[in-house]
C-alpha cells in the first residue's frame, strides 16, 4: 500500500472527525503504519480498533483514487501544501483551549479531518479570506436578495464564500459569489462521485472554475443526516466568520452558527422581517447575544478582518466616491498605496501592502486590468 493509497484508506474505515486517530499522528505514528495496524487488527491502535470494526476488512483505496481521479479531483492530506493549515489550526486550537462552553459540548467533534477529497481550485489559498453563508432551504424573496447583494459584494472584495451547497441560501449565496465573477467552496455531506441535491449538479460544476467542492467523505458515500451535522464544523473552520441569512427556530443552519462560536469564529446573522418565521432564529440569537447583527457586506468584513482594517462608513464614502482610485475596494487600495511611478518586484509590494503573495498577484492583475497599474517585465508602477 502506497502512502497515498494508505490516507484514502484510513479516509473510509475511519469516518470523520477522529480524536484517537489525530492523538496517533500526533505522536509521530506514520500513517502506513496505522492503516497496517488497522488491517492487522494490531492492540496498539487502541480505540480505533472499535471505530474500524465494520469497516476495516474492506479496502477500497485504488478505486477511491481512481473516481476522485476521474473526476478531475484529488485526495489531500496535512502532508499537503495545499492543505487549509492554518484556517484549521486556528479553528480546532481555539476549540482545544476550552475558552468556548460550545467547544466543551462538541467536544468529540471538535477536531480537524484527517483527509479532503477536493474538485476544483487550491484550497488553501481559498481559504485565506472567506465568509460562510447559510440559512435556510425554504429561502424568501427577501433572503434570496440578501444572499445576491451580500454575496456580490464580498466576491468584489475577493472573499471566498463558503456554504453547504443546500437548496435555499447555499445556493442563493453561491450563485452571488459566481455572478460577481468571485469565488465559492462547497462542503458537501457526501462523497464527490454524486451530486447532492442533484439539482444542483450543473452549479456545482461552475464552481470547479474558481472555486472547489470538498468532503470528508469518500466517493460512494451517502448523505446521511449526521453527516450533514458533522460537516458544518468544516463550513465553519474555513471561514473567518458565519452568517445565518434565514432560520427557522429549529433550523439546522444555526448548527452552523454554534460551531462559529466553538471554534472561535465570528458569529453574524441578519435581521429579517418581524413576521417572517424564516428570521425567527436569526432574532433570537441576535437577542441572546449569539450572534451580532449584520446588515451588509461591509459590516460583516469590519467584524471579521483586523480591528481598523476595514470600516463600514468608510467604505460607504469610498463606494459613492467620484474617483475610480477610492472606489477600489479595500485590498486593491492597499496594493496600488504600495506602489508608486518606479517599477516594483511583488514580493516588495506583497510586503508593503500586508497580503500573502497569491493574493497580491491576483490584485495586480485586476488593477492592470483596470487601466490603473502597468507591468514592466516582472515588475509593477502605477500607469503614467
Amino acid at each position: 500500500m502506497s502512502r497515498r493509497q494508505a490516507w484514502a484508506y484510513v479516509s473510509r474505515t475511519i469516518e470523520g472527525p477522529s480524536r484517537d486517530l489525530q492523538a496517533l499522528l500526533a505522536q509521530g505514528r506514520d500513517i502506513e503504519a496505522i492503516a497496517c495496524g488497522i488491517k492487522k487488527r494490531e492492540q496498539w491502535c487502541g480505540a480505533l480498533l472499535k471505530q474500524t470494526q465494520s469497516r476495516y476488512a474492506e479496502d477500497r483505496s485504488r478505486e477511491d483514487l481512481a473516481t476522485i481521479q476521474a473526476l478531475g479531483g484529488r485526495l489531500i492530506t496535512p502532508e499537503d501544501e495545499e492543505w487549509p493549515c492554518e484556517a484549521f489550526d486556528q479553528a480546532f486550537g481555539f476549540a482545544a483551549s476550552g475558552a468556548s462552553e460550545h467547544s466543551r459540548s462538541y467536544a468529540d467533534d471538535a477536531v480537524a479531518p484527517h483527509a479532503l477529497w477536493v474538485r476544483g481550485q487550491h484550497l488553501g489559498a481559498l481559504s485565506q479570506q472567506a465568509i460562510a453563508m447559510v440559512g435556510t432551504r425554504a429561502i424568501s424573496s427577501y433572503g434570496r436578495s440578501v444572499c445576491s447583494s451580500i454575496g456580490e459584494y464580498l466576491a468584489q472584495q475577493h472573499w471566498t464564500i463558503v456554504s453547504g451547497g443546500a437548496l435555499g441560501v447555499d445556493t442563493a449565496a453561491h450563485q452571488a459569489a459566481l455572478g460577481a465573477g468571485g469565488a465559492t467552496v462547497a462542503v458537501a455531506a457526501c462523497g464527490l462521485d454524486r451530486s447532492y441535491p442533484a439539482r444542483n449538479g450543473k452549479l456545482f460544476e461552475q464552481m470547479l472554475e474558481r472555486g472547489a467542492v470538498i468532503s470528508e467523505y469518500p466517493p460512494g458515500m451517502s448523505p446521511h443526516r449526521h453527516r450533514f451535522l458533522t460537516r458544518n464544523r468544516l463550513v465553519a473552520a474555513l471561514s473567518a466568520g458565519v452568517v445565518v441569512v434565514e432560520a427557522a427556530w429549529r433550523s439546522g443552519a444555526l448548527n452552523t452558527l454554534l460551531w462559529a462560536q466553538a471554534l472561535g469564529k465570528v458569529a453574524m446573522a441578519i435581521p429579517g422581517p418581524i413576521s417572517s418565521v424564516n428570521s425567527l432564529g436569526c432574532h433570537e440569537k441576535i437577542k441572546s447575544g449569539d450572534a451580532q447583527m449584520v446588515c451588509s457586506g461591509q459590516e460583516i468584513l469590519e467584524l471579521t478582518q483586523r480591528l481598523g482594517s476595514v470600516d463600514a462608513t468608510a467604505q460607504y464614502e469610498l463606494d459613492f466616491a467620484a474617483d475610480p482610485i477610492q472606489r477600489l475596494p479595500r485590498n486593491e487600495l492597499r496594493v496600488f498605496d504600495a506602489l508608486s511611478t518606479r517599477p516594483q518586484g511583488a514580493e516588495d509590494i506583497s510586503q508593503q501592502s500586508g497580503l500573502s503573495m497569491a493574493l497580491c498577484m491576483h490584485l495586480l492583475v485586476t488593477l492592470e486590468h483596470k487601466g490603473l497599474i502597468q507591468r514592466e517585465g516582472a515588475r509593477w508602477l502605477r500607469a503614467q
